[in-house]
């Protein structure tokens, strides 16, 4: 089975732009935007989960089987979200 090389450029672009959301959230988490900052804090944070599944635990360059057990575990992610959200809202 032949591997995807994936040029070194590339690595160095996906970690500086990890750094570059990183130093966006901080600079967020000063402005006061009342019901926003979890919201866009949490957008975020998905774009950079995002950005190190697809590249560095390849995902990206993957067969569509593991695609798909990516999706699943997104897929329960939701779930256990889900169900804890309604556990915490009717308490």
């Amino acid at each position: 089975m032949a591997h995807h090389v994936v040029p070194q450029k590339i690595y160095v672009l996906i970690f500086a732009t990890l750094i570059c959301l990183t130093l966006l959230t901080v600079d967020v988490s000063f402005y006061n935007m009342g019901f926003l900052n979890i919201y866009v804090a949490m957008t975020i944070a998905t774009c950079k989960a995002l950005f190190v599944v697809l590249y560095f635990m390849h995902v990206r360059y993957s067969p569509k089987l593991t695609w798909i057990f990516a999706g699943a575990a997104i897929f329960w992610l939701i779930i256990m979200f889900s169900l804890l959200a309604s556990d915490y809202l009717t308490r």
